[in-house]
């Protein structure tokens, strides 16, 4: 820890500092032993020195004796002095230590001719800049701890630097130090860092203090490869994340995060541990093997999630997607309809606006006459490499986004999903399509019990005739998005008739009341029986299913007996069966079932047509050949009269010749 080390010139920590220095530069020429080192600090050197006045009265001159020259010639301590300016220190160019500890000074000067000076004492002074050292190129320990210095400066002749220690000031930043490549410690604890990078060129850096400050993420750490030890703590790292690039520093050993936010969270010590092996010291405490086991599990369970996680992501976000596609598209073809039916009723109110000089006709669809402009065609265009439909089973809700989704009835699904379904929703899908697979809803999924339509032009009240045909609605949702019949004040109360036989709990999250069916059949009861009572009977059963049709037999059956035959809760059965036959009249033919009927019905016309056609020219025929029978019979009847006699005129000629026949005929 630097400031333990250095902070304090006297004692053992000046002595361990030049013992790393003679140790690691063993060459060095009148090298400071340590037995030196202790006995200039153990006396009190300061207490045998003269400051006089000099004839520049800001600046005192320092004054020894021989005596202690020759004693302490390589060094000189001036802690405690009360001084605010350096002392001008003439005749001391031998100095190779400078101490000037606990004092005011303000401003680094009259040291640049102690070129050999290797170590320089400033901490705990008032100092705002770092100055005044260019000529000191032998300079290897600077400690410019506890000052005002904002600003890192002026370093740019200090190659030769082995020990920085900057803590204690307003530092911001962490800039001027790249070229400073024999830099092994480095200290900036205690200041107003708020990130860490700008660390390249410090080949030589083993140890990094960046204690209190309030750091929030750490680069180019990986880029430092002697680094072993860095110090973090009581900072704001909240994440990994910000100081990721720590995992890629190979030589780092130890290293510590205590104070910070990250160091709260659960996942801390197995997170530092699995993404940095190298560490040997976490906190200041020895990592065990026991430890970086549990770190490995911890991790790969993290891991897991991280990737579960990614991936429900990466699905929410192909849902979103897919789902924005499918809106885009239904967009693009409602846009389609609409141009269509315009087109279509300026084709109805002036035909002869829609011909062309050579007498064709424009084609209604936007497509071909070009109205669709040309942005929502290559949209259109687009959709076709991406998914149009979406499928999504979440918990009992069955999802389904646009057409191709209705496809997915046909799947075989398991018993325990389709068991669990118990709600339905369709997007951007044509009701009319919806209702074609109504029947294999009910199949595929029994237990389903509540739709929801959004986006499905449903237009108008007949559209939910064609929900009675499931097993069971308790819920019913219609968003009023795409679906103009929400528009009628009255479509609850139609629902709620048509669709009695459920016994509906809910209709778009309110709850049905006992009032609201009541108002429902005032409202709407006379319209089922008018429907019902003006059908032919062979039309009435043709609309009934195989399942309605003995309920109706049945009714016919019992009109006509007596009153005292059947009892009161046959009357009540026979009661609810009319109303249901009744409702069941109520039935909705979608536009393709009522287009297809009406190519059907064409088709039999134009083979009646044909038939009749056929009939006719042959009745023609026979009674062209009759009337020329009758012309010419009276004619052939003389002849045929005429002949016969004339055969049997002579008689016996006339059997022989008959007779000559039958034996040629044998």
């Amino acid at each position: 820890m630097i400031p333990g080390k250095y902070r304090s010139v006297s004692g053992r920590a000046a002595s361990n500092v030049e013992f790393k220095l003679n140790k690691e530069t063993p060459s060095f020429p009148g090298r400071l032993l340590q037995h030196d080192l202790e006995r200039n600090y153990s006396s009190r050197q300061g207490d045998h020195i003269n400051l006089v006045s000099s004839s520049m009265p800001s600046f005192p001159i320092l004054q020894r004796s021989s005596e202690e020259k020759i004693l302490y010639s390589d060094r000189l301590t001036l802690e405690r002095q009360k001084l605010t300016v350096c002392p001008i220190i003439d005749g001391e160019e031998h100095l190779r230590l400078l101490n000037f500890q606990h004092n005011f000074i303000t401003r680094i000067q009259n040291i640049s001719n102690l070129q050999r000076l290797i170590f320089l004492d400033l901490y705990d002074n008032q100092i705002e800049e770092i100055s005044g050292l260019s000529t000191l190129r032998s300079l290897r320990v600077l400690l410019l701890g506890k000052n005002r210095i904002k600003k890192i400066s002026n370093l740019e002749n200090l190659k030769s630097l082995d020990v920085l220690d900057l803590h204690g000031n307003q530092i911001t930043k962490i800039e001027n130090v790249n070229h400073l490549c024999d830099l092994r410690v480095l200290n900036l604890a205690r200041n107003l860092l708020s990130h860490v990078d700008n660390l390249n060129g410090l080949d030589s850096l083993t140890e990094l203090n960046l204690r209190h400050n309030q750091i929030t993420f750490v680069r180019d750490v990986d880029n430092l490869p002697c680094l072993q030890r860095l110090f973090l703590s009581f900072n704001n790292i909240s994440t990994f994340e910000s100081v990721c690039c720590l995992a890629d520093a190979t030589s780092l050993s130890d290293i510590t995060f205590d104070g910070n936010p990250i160091a709260q969270e659960s996942w801390y010590k197995h997170t530092i541990l699995q993404n940095m092996m190298q560490l040997r010291q976490l906190d200041t405490k020895r990592i065990t093997e026991e430890e970086r086991r549990m770190a490995s599990v911890v991790a790969k369970k993290e891991e897991e999630k991280k990737r579960e996680s990614h991936k429900q992501s990466l699905l929410k976000e192909k849902k979103r997607l897919t789902i924005n596609n499918v809106a885009r598209k239904w967009d693009l073809q409602q846009h389609r309809i609409t141009n269509i039916a315009t087109n279509q009723d300026r084709k109805d109110s002036d035909s002869q606006d829609h011909c062309q000089n050579d007498g064709s006709t424009i084609s209604a669809f936007p497509e071909e006459t070009g109205s669709l402009d040309s942005g929502l065609t290559s949209a259109l265009q687009g959709l076709s490499v991406t998914d149009t439909h979406l499928v999504e089973v979440d918990g009992d809700t069955l999802s389904l986004y646009g057409s191709g989704a209705l496809e997915c009835l046909d799947r075989n699904w398991s018993v325990q999903t389709a068991g669990m379904v118990t709600t339905v929703s369709f997007t951007f899908i044509e009701f009319d399509e919806i209702v074609q697979v109504l029947p294999k809803l009910k199949i595929k999924f029994p237990n389903s019990l509540h739709l929801k339509f959004k986006e499905t032009n449903l237009v108008m009240l007949q559209q939910f005739n064609a929900l009675a045909q499931l097993r069971r609605v308790d819920q019913l949702t219609v968003d009023p998005q795409g679906n103009p019949v929400v528009n009628f004040t009255l479509w609850k109360y139609y629902v709620l008739f048509r669709l009695s036989h459920f016994n509906m709990q809910k209709i778009n999250g309110t709850e049905v009341t006992q009032n609201d069916m009541i108002m429902a059949e005032r409202l709407f009861g006379i319209l089922a029986h008018v429907a019902s009572s003006e059908l032919p009977q062979y039309h009435l059963i043709s609309i009934l299913g195989d399942a309605r049709k003995k309920q109706f037999r049945y009714l016919l059956e019992t009109k006509g007996k007596k009153p005292g035959i059947v009892n009161e809760e046959n009357n009540d059965s026979k009661r609810l069966v009319g109303e249901s036959t009744n409702r069941a009249t109520l039935n909705y033919t979608t536009r393709d079932f009522y287009n297809e009927k009406l190519e059907e019905i064409k088709e039999k016309k134009k083979f009646c047509k044909m038939y009749i056609e056929d009939l006719v020219k042959e009745a023609t025929e026979i009674n062209m050949k009759n009337e020329a029978l009758q012309k010419l019979w009276p004619q052939m009847f003389i002849e045929l009269v005429r002949d016969a006699v004339m055969e049997i005129r002579n008689k016996n000629s006339y059997m022989k010749l008959c007779l000559q026949q039958i034996t040629d005929q044998k």
